[in-house]
């Protein structure tokens, strides 16, 4: 594995060569079906995407964006675009994103348009984290989510990673997903979660869903960053190198 940002895909086309390859599907009528599609300029190898959907409350973590781009400049060498990019998950103009972002805290009903998209997005090469701000597992936020990924993919599509998956080696080595302070500290109620969800397709993780977290443990003024002990954004940087490359 190389240390430069720029690891190899496991075998086929990465998930950027995809998005590629399928760049230009914009089609007279509206976006051919099933496909993605990377973002026209070439500027840059990553944007931070957040996904707004009108349920819930889809604008939280707000300083967390800023820091995993930091860490993604420090780390590596990708071309980071360094402002955070927020679209209507209804908006067609999503599938441009090889990334996205959603979170939230409330309930997650999502809209016909919404639902459309988010399926098309993710059956097609799209990555999304998805991460419960509640850090539970039966609060509102992640019974509704997870209501909506059955209603889209099928009840059992969620499925635990294992603790060998590649997203853990992907950059840095885990033994497995970091805890947060917050699953111990946070509301006094000592879970702490081991594992981390997601939905393949074809063989690419298609969404990687935490109940951990992580945009809270992530969503913290930059220049306190110097007093952790270890940099916990580094998780971030392993999420996005596989998101690119897979």
């Amino acid at each position: 594995m190389r240390s430069d940002g720029r690891t190899g895909a496991r075998g086929g086309l990465s998930r950027a060569q995809v998005l590629r390859l399928l760049g230009g599907g914009l089609m007279a009528g509206g976006v051919a079906a099933a496909t993605p599609l990377r973002a026209a300029a070439g500027r840059y190898d990553f944007r931070f995407t957040r996904l707004r959907y009108q349920s819930g409350d889809w604008d939280v973590d707000q300083r967390m964006p800023a820091n995993v781009i930091t860490a993604l400049i420090d780390y590596t060498n990708l071309r980071v675009d360094p402002v955070e990019h927020v679209i209507d998950l209804a908006d067609p103009k999503m599938l441009t994103a090889p990334f996205c972002y959603l979170a939230g805290h409330k309930l997650v009903e999502f809209s016909p348009a919404e639902r459309r998209n988010f399926a098309r997005y993710v059956r097609s090469g799209g990555f999304v984290l998805v991460d419960d701000c509640n850090h539970d597992i039966d609060g509102l936020f992640a019974r509704s989510f997870e209501a909506e990924m059955s209603r889209i993919f099928g009840p059992k599509a969620l499925q635990t990673l294992p603790r060998g998956h590649p997203l853990y080696r992907s950059f840095f080595k885990f033994d497995g997903p970091p805890n947060t302070a917050l699953e111990l500290n946070g509301w006094g109620d000592d879970l702490v979660h081991d594992y981390l969800k997601g939905i393949t397709i074809d063989g690419r993780l298609g969404l990687l869903y935490s109940n951990k977290d992580y945009g809270c443990e992530w969503d913290y003024d930059w220049r306190n960053k110097r007093f952790l002990a270890e940099d916990n954004t580094r998780f971030a940087v392993n999420i996005v190198i596989y998101a690119l490359t897979s």
